[in-house]
């Protein structure tokens, strides 16, 4: 019988410098999802999506796509047509990690699509290398020039369906500074078409 990835996963939940909250998990809806994307859990996507909803991290800045929770959805509902791009993870500020194989036979690698540059980005790790990343710390140093002072609180008031909204955007000279910006949560949905409308419209994509 194979060996879940999970026990690592969780072992580094439990060790992890930021809060992080394991969403319950939907056992007939896991297994949906695994069917769809055809893994095992001895893979740490797999894990991920047998053993949770999904994963808030860092008073749930981050929310790590699982088997789907209420107001999250699962891994398998986000794939990006046409592409092959499989979005893993989504932030409360409407940036996109996506697993996306760049070219055949190269490994699969995550990437960020994120509101400061609308650009997706090659973070040049597997699912399994990024996932420990930002659940040992990574985390603070990639989002730096994203956070104003007292972000916690105000994002761990954010519903899970929803994202922060900024303006000016963090993509003008004007929304750099995040603590000078206005704020307001929106549907998260709509925050991540706004910022790929964005991209669209100024070349970026």
């Amino acid at each position: 019988m194979e060996q879940s990835a999970w026990s690592e996963i969780s072992a580094l939940v439990a060790a992890a410098p930021y809060p992080v909250e394991v969403l319950r998990a939907d056992p007939q809806r896991a297994e949906a999802c695994l069917t769809a994307l055809d893994i095992t859990t001895s893979s740490w996507l797999g894990a991920v999506v047998a053993n949770s909803g999904g994963l808030l991290i860092d008073h749930g800045w981050l929310r790590v796509l699982g088997g789907g929770h209420d107001g999250l959805p699962d891994v398998a509902a986000e794939i990006v047509p046409k592409t092959g791009r499989l979005v893993v993870a989504l932030d409360v500020m409407g940036g996109r990690f996506a697993w996306s194989q760049a070219e055949p036979g190269v490994r699969p690698t995550v990437h960020y699509f994120g509101p400061e540059d609308l650009a997706w980005q090659d973070l040049e790790l597997g699912y399994g290398d990024w996932l420990e990343a930002m659940l040992t710390g990574a985390m603070t140093q990639f989002y730096e020039g994203l956070r104003w002072p007292g972000w916690e609180t105000e994002v761990a008031n954010v519903a899970l369906d929803q994202g922060l909204s900024a303006w000016p955007p963090p993509w003008t000279g004007e929304g750099k500074v995040l603590s000078a910006v206005s704020r307001k949560p929106i549907q998260l949905a709509e925050l991540v078409s706004a910022h790929q409308h964005a991209a669209r419209r100024l070349g970026f994509l």
